[in-house]
């Protein structure tokens, strides 16, 4: 998928890599915010603390952005 700085083109289910400070790389699964009418996606990730729900999409250079579509015969 394109890396853009548009939240709407982030749907839940999308894949997310990101580099972070020291060079690391990243990766978050884009979630549902869970609150009506909020269109702003939140990762679910894990930065040494186990997993969390974050808003922290456009914290980081993003480096990948990856949708999965499945088809049923």
């Amino acid at each position: 998928m394109p890396l853009t700085n548009n939240p709407a083109d982030y749907v839940a289910g999308d894949i997310v890599t990101w580099m972070l400070p020291g060079n690391l790389p990243h990766i978050g699964i884009i979630v549902n915010s869970g609150r009506r009418n909020e269109r702003k996606p939140l990762v679910v990730d894990n930065i040494d603390s186990g997993p969390v729900t974050e808003d922290i999409l456009f914290e980081y250079k993003i480096t990948g952005h990856y949708r999965y579509y499945c088809t049923r015969d």
